[in-house]
């Protein structure tokens, strides 16, 4: 009923060479991340690296950077974060990523509390939670994270092949590997930290780009049975993302709405969530009608099939 944009009659699928280059770009550098934080490099969170995090609070104020300073010495590779909007005044989360034993792990725990509590020895800090992870726990959360977005990509290709056809699942899945990638590539680049936040959000914006996707194929489905004639089925698929476009951008400006808000409002700890679904929010509108028609015209020129009507 809310229209942001009337009846348009845009060329998408004349412009589906150039959004093939931009994606391969996008698609060559999510490569390169996936192989790089396969292989254990990258900026890993504790989940995946191992190591420690700690969550406290001072019971005075404390400058973060008088924090930083108080574990240069014994824990250069420290990374604090301060949650000022947390219930509790002048909490932060201390990570500590350095793959070692478990029982080295629960050592290092006790010397991080340790270094805190002497340099702030007027001011006590009172530890709410603490979690240590060895490697090879990180290393089999590495491995199983990438099972989890794998086997969602399966499970798209059986969806949409019973509700389309086999060649709409296999065009919907390379749609949503190429949103997956895209995000992934994008976060590796700008130094996002790769933990199991993340990974759900990977999974989230997955599930995001199938559902604008099959809009989309809905159309196509619906105008497949007006355009009869093979020449009028690239007409048919682009008058179907015209027609939905509106569509599109009102889900997605109002999805941006919401991700936004936890962005800006949510805190430190769903910041880098809320910047991942951002990304993703993006790129899955991009590919929805970009990717994923287009390919479905390619695989048609190539091998001439019928959308199930």
């Amino acid at each position: 009923m809310f229209r942001l944009i009337g009846e348009t009659n845009i060329n998408f699928i004349g412009a589906r060479k150039m959004a093939f280059f931009v994606s391969l770009a996008l698609v060559g550098l999510g490569v390169f991340a996936l192989v790089m934080i396969t292989t254990g490099q990258g900026n890993l969170g504790i989940d995946f690296a191992g190591g420690n995090m700690i969550y406290g609070y001072f019971e005075q104020p404390v400058p973060i950077q008088d924090v930083r300073n108080s574990l240069t010495a014994d824990f250069p590779d420290a990374e604090i974060t301060e949650l000022s909007d947390f219930e509790e005044a002048n909490a932060f989360i201390i990570k500590v990523k350095q793959p070692e034993t478990e029982q080295e792990g629960r050592d290092r725990a006790i010397q991080l509390r340790q270094a805190i509590a002497g340099a702030f020895a007027e001011n006590p800090f009172t530890v709410e939670s603490e979690h240590v992870i060895g490697p090879s726990v990180g290393e089999t959360l590495r491995k199983d994270a990438m099972y989890a977005v794998l086997l969602s990509l399966f499970g798209i290709i059986v969806y949409i092949s019973l509700r389309f056809d086999f060649r709409s699942g296999v065009a919907a899945t390379i749609a949503t590997f190429h949103d997956v990638l895209a995000v992934l590539g994008i976060t590796f680049i700008i130094g996002i930290e790769f933990d199991l936040l993340l990974i759900t959000a990977l999974l989230t914006l997955a599930g995001y780009s199938l559902t604008d996707t099959v809009v989309v194929y809905d159309r196509i489905r619906e105008n497949l049975k007006k355009y009869r004639s093979k020449g009028e089925f690239v007409a048919a698929i682009n008058n179907s993302i015209n027609e939905v476009l509106s569509r599109t951008v009102n889900t997605s400006l109002t999805t941006l709405l919401v991700v936004g808000t936890l962005f800006f409002l949510g805190g430190e700890v769903l910041r880098t969530f809320a910047l991942a679904l951002i990304m993703g929010v993006l790129v899955g509108t991009y590919s929805s009608v970009f990717v994923a028609s287009p390919i479905v015209v390619e695989w048609e020129a190539r091998f001439p099939q019928r959308f199930k009507t």
